[in-house]
């Protein structure tokens, strides 16, 4: 039948194969899941295994031979594995040989329904081509040259697969062997003008599809559009009045009065319903207000009950961790199972972890808390003024708090050297004397911690002693500021030029403001830096720039060496009432000319 031509059906291939050929017999039953049976009956193949869909001992056929490095077309899967002879009305096709390679094809066009069809035989016609590839599905063209070859074109794209089966097959011309009527087909892929053409038609088609799923997607996710506001009336503006007075619906009046505000209603007959409205709108400010504070006083409160719970559960935490440690020493320890025991360091490991991490947690919101008053301190400075003691004071803050640490570390210490104790129990004798060493060494830096905390606890009481002769050596040089000030008024300026005459050399040895080299020194700094500032500048400036070239020097030593040199320094006062302020001037050229 017609129907029986066209399809690739194995049923009656076993039928035109003579009986006497007991391999292509077996082949062909094998390919039908059938066991292949003998003449007596007798199996062939006593090891045949019907699910395999192959006879034992033959190969199939891998795509992937070695060729000429172009990868094979896929088998379909209707395709048997095994290329057998196919019987048409006309002709015959013979299979190629399995051990050799697969014939080689081009790269696959994008949306490829035609093939090429090389080496037919030279009595061949459109009929008989139309006869053997029919087979494969519906044929739509065939465009056959005087040459050997022709371009075939199938309804759908699946049925070039078929097609590309075929490739290697011999083809010979009812039971002629004349050379004209033989022939080795070669199917390859076809690229065609119409095949890309349809191609790039079915994806602009499922790329509008895409589009429009895309659109409705979008639409389904949209918000809905808010209703349309109603046109300004004396009706309307009497109802949106009632409803900014509600707390309920003030939302949706206050959106139409900003409508009709943006849209233009406003005028002179109107304008004094829209200021009553803006009015009401105003007064819901207040309650706004209140709202949000309410709010974070909420969120405070949520936060208090946060932390507590929090430190709360940190505490449940140590004493789960502390029953660990506790169960962990020598007189429990013992007592417990080997499996025991390793499920309660495991316990504890876990326990300390989970406990590290809320403790971490917490000290964040601690360290938050803190920043945030930090903030809040930086925002409003308190204007001070740095003296003479601020120094030393700032001095022994610092001192304070390496005392602090060091205690901290001395007691870390201690903590590791009784962990070392009750791990010494656990431990065998073979680590006995490493952990001597261990304990050695901890009790040698504990003694060095404790040296070094004494030396700095009489470190911190030289440095408040130093402290407190700062403080009186600073009351004793105003006294003698005072008294200065008193003898300079009372001697007159006629007597002293007299001394000066009479012992210039004595007196300026003697009565020297200039004591040492390193006031000197100090003096010509400070000499220069007030030169560079005309109008003068404070004594905590000028302490501040000695500071960062001698950390040692003092505010109140600069005060009194600056005052004992009268002629080269003067101090005057600039400001009015709260911002008063004494400035210090380098008057040496002045002074110069006066002595």
């Amino acid at each position: 039948s017609a129907d029986g031509g066209r399809n690739l059906s194995l049923d009656s291939i076993p039928m035109g194969l003579p009986m006497s050929d007991p391999t292509a017999w077996t082949t062909a039953m094998n390919n039908l899941g059938m066991a292949p049976m003998g003449m007596t009956g007798q199996p062939l193949l006593p090891d045949f295994d019907p699910a395999l869909g192959m006879m034992t001992g033959i190969p199939p056929i891998n795509p992937m031979m070695p060729g000429l490095g172009i990868v094979p077309p896929p088998i379909p899967p209707d395709m048997p594995a095994v290329k057998e002879i196919i019987h048409c009305k006309s002709c015959t096709l013979f299979p190629p040989n399995p051990h050799l390679p697969p014939p080689a094809t081009r790269e696959r066009p994008p949306g490829c329904k035609t093939v090429f069809v090389g080496g037919l035989p030279e009595n061949g016609t459109e009929q008989i081509i139309m006869e053997v590839f029919e087979q494969c599905g519906e044929v739509i063209a065939i465009r056959k040259s005087k040459k050997n070859f022709c371009h075939i074109r199938f309804a759908e794209e699946f049925m070039v697969d078929k097609a590309l089966y075929l490739s290697g097959y011999r083809i010979r011309l009812g039971s002629s062997t004349d050379k004209k009527d033989t022939g080795r087909l070669h199917v390859d892929f076809a690229q065609a003008r119409d095949d890309l053409y349809e191609w790039e038609c079915k994806q602009r088609m499922l790329a509008r599809e895409e589009r429009h799923r895309r659109r409705l997607e979008e639409e389904r996710f949209r918000p809905p559009s808010p209703p349309p506001v109603v046109h300004y009336s004396d009706h309307e503006c009497s109802v949106v009045a009632e409803k900014l007075k509600d707390d309920t619906k003030f939302l949706e009046a206050i959106q139409t009065l900003l409508t009709w505000i943006e849209r233009g209603e406003v005028n002179r007959r109107t304008a004094n319903n829209f200021y009553s409205m803006i009015q009401s709108a105003n007064s819901h400010v207040r309650r706004l207000v209140n709202e949000k504070a309410a709010h974070e006083k909420e969120m405070e409160e949520a936060k208090e009950k946060f932390k507590l719970a929090l430190s709360g559960i940190l505490v449940q935490f140590e004493q789960i961790v502390a029953v660990y440690h506790s169960a962990s020493k020598q007189k429990a320890w013992d007592h417990f199972t080997k499996a025991q025991r390793k499920n309660i360091s495991v316990w504890c490991k876990q326990a300390e972890e989970i406990r590290n991490i809320h403790n971490d947690e917490l000290m964040g919101i601690r360290r938050e808390e803190e920043m945030e008053m930090s903030d809040e301190e930086i925002e409003d400075p308190p204007e001070m003024k740095e003296t003479e003691e601020s120094a030393l004071v700032s001095q022994v803050e610092a001192l304070k708090e390496e005392n602090d640490s060091l205690r901290w570390q001395l007691d870390a210490y201690r903590n590791e050297v009784e962990l070392l104790k009750q791990e010494q129990g656990k431990a065998s004798r073979d680590e006995d004397t490493t952990k001597e060493q261990q304990m050695k060494l901890l009790q040698q830096a504990l003694q060095g911690m404790q040296k070094h905390l004494l030396k700095v606890q009489d470190e911190y009481k030289k440095r408040e002693a130093e402290l407190e002769k700062v403080r009186e050596d600073k009351l004793k040089i105003e006294t003698l500021l005072e008294n200065l000030k008193e003898q300079e008024n009372s001697t007159s300026r006629v007597c002293a030029c007299s001394q000066e005459k009479e012992c210039p050399v004595e007196k300026t040895l003697s009565n020297s403001p200039v004591k040492s080299e390193r006031e000197v020194l100090l003096v010509g700094i400070i000499s220069t830096f007030l030169h560079v500032h005309p109008f003068g500048a404070s004594i905590e400036y000028i302490c501040s720039y000695l500071q960062r070239l001698d950390s040692k020097i003092c505010t109140a030593e600069v005060e009194v060496l600056m005052t004992r040199l009268q002629n080269t320094f003067r101090q005057e006062l600039s400001g009015v009432g709260a911002s008063l302020e004494k400035r210090w001037k380098f008057c040496g050229f002045d002074g110069l000319k006066m002595t």
